[in-house]
């Protein structure tokens, strides 16, 4: 059986990069990182946290779906066989 924590390398950088993204915001939220002068600290955190988050959803949902195929493998096998 494939290993369920094997994904693929761009669901891997999108997972990486959404990492990225909710470090700086806590770093900005923290004041260990200046914010551009353009754009004030907290929205620009907000803004880096939820786009951190939205970029770790693939790789989640490609763990949730593997789990649940491999924990019950009958509600995903779409060949109905007629006798």
């Amino acid at each position: 059986m494939r290993n369920l924590a094997t994904l693929p390398k761009p669901v891997l950088l999108l997972e990486v990069l959404g990492v990225l993204a909710v470090i700086g915001a806590l770093l900005l939220t923290n004041d260990w990182v200046s914010a551009p002068d353009f754009i004030a600290k907290k929205p620009l955190a907000t803004l880096l946290f939820f786009l951190g988050i939205a970029l770790m959803l693939p790789a989640a949902w490609m763990m949730m779906w593997r789990t649940a195929k491999a924990m019950a493998p009958q509600l995903f096998n779409h060949s109905n066989k007629k006798k």
